[in-house]
């Protein structure tokens, strides 16, 4: 892949949950003339699911699956993915008169493996932000119920229904990216190409931030501009992103204290489950878990931590493996498709029951896992 790199766009991928700052700072570094960052082009998370579709298709999703799977096996799926990348972000660039593309998307933290295989070289932009201030802002902003965490057998009806394509609340997702992305996404700090942003720094000190960002990026941060009406038109037309954004004037530190007020001890508690105190304190938020532990909230153990992720990790495995949508890599879903291709058609029909009942298995097994997961909750609240 190597021989089309001197013809790619500059890319660069910032990265970070919702609701922990990514709109503020891609906002930001838009201001410097050579950067472009519009709101959340969720470009990976479409290419790393390529050829799967909703079970509904009228052409048969197995079909489309394997068939696809079949015809990109016989070539490097990677610059094929690589090459549709490279003309969306160029497209961008060329018609902004800009150099450097910076996707900002959320939720990449599902595809992260993926993303290092078309863009290796690609530089990072992790901005990490308080736990306990991100679920304030999920429980303030979309209105997100995270006292349903309190009860692992509700948790594990949603994703049982999220398994069978069933609708599901956003509280799924939401819990998922404290669960799972958050973890995922504080392993790539240290790593090579990989600049690290406190959200509670860049809010103090905004401008300082965006220049070391930019700096980093190899431009000179004495260009930076303000905010331009084409950059502002972006955020305002587009329906992704922070769309509080376009109501700021200046940016303030009030946001860093609001979850003391927002959440409750139960909601505290929650978010300290979900998390994990060693997690905390390995981000540096130790200052934080000690007021919540000071209001009331206590430490249930990392077992109680790891059992929730556990849970929400059979559902994935489950979803990639079963389901039309891709959650995280996708080995599991092109082998599924070599197994239908290897059957034929006449056996779709078994092979489908047959992934039925894994499928039946495991959610049996999430059943299980959220009972004794309840049984450590009572468990640790008796002591």
């Amino acid at each position: 892949m190597n021989r089309h790199l001197n013809h790619s766009p500059a890319v660069g991928f910032l990265l970070g949950l919702p609701r922990s700052g990514t709109t503020l700072l891609a906002y930001l570094l838009q201001r410097h003339p050579d950067i472009m960052s519009p709101p959340e082009p969720w470009l990976m998370l479409a290419l790393e699911a390529f050829g799967t579709v909703d079970h509904r298709h009228p052409a048969g999703s197995s079909l489309v699956g394997a068939a696809t799977s079949e015809f990109l096996d016989r070539i490097d799926r990677t610059v094929v993915s690589r090459a549709l990348a490279d003309a969306a972000y160029g497209q961008y660039l060329a018609a902004a008169g800009k150099r450097t593309f910076i996707d900002k998307t959320p939720r990449y933290w599902m595809v992260l493996d993926f993303l290092d295989s078309l863009y290796p070289e690609a530089p990072r932009i992790l901005i990490m932000r308080n736990p306990y201030a991100i679920a304030a802002s999920l429980k303030s902003t979309w209105g997100i119920p995270l006292l349903s965490a309190g009860c692992p057998s509700a948790i594990a009806s949603c994703l049982t229904d999220l398994a069978r394509d069933l609708p599901t609340p956003a509280v799924v997702s939401s819990l998922a990216d404290l669960v799972l992305g958050l973890p995922t996404l504080a392993a790539l700090r240290g790593r090579r190409q990989t600049q690290v942003v406190q959200y509670e720094l860049l809010v103090v000190r905004p401008d300082e931030e965006t220049r070391r960002v930019i700096a980093g990026l190899g431009y000179d941060p004495a260009d930076l501009t303000s905010a331009t009406m084409e950059q502002t038109d972006q955020f305002r037309s587009s329906t992704f992103g922070d769309r509080k954004i376009l109501e700021k004037k200046t940016i303030d530190d009030r946001s860093l204290q609001a979850w003391r007020t927002e959440l409750s001890i139960e909601e505290m508690q929650v978010v300290t489950n979900l998390v994990g105190t060693e997690l905390l304190i390995e981000l540096g938020y130790e200052q934080e878990l000690r007021y919540a532990q000071q209001v009331g909230i206590v430490d249930r153990g990392p077992a109680v931590t790891e059992a929730y992720r556990q849970l929400f990790r059979t559902c994935w495995d489950l979803r990639v493996g079963t389901s039309s949508a891709s959650f995280g890599v996708s080995t599991h879903a092109r082998e599924r498709n070599g197994i239908v291709r290897q059957a034929g058609e006449s056996s779709l029909a078994s092979e489908a029951q047959r992934l039925a009942e894994k499928t039946e298995e495991n959610l049996r097994l999430m059943s299980s896992m959220a009972a004794q997961l309840e049984q450590a909750l009572t468990a640790s609240k008796a002591d």
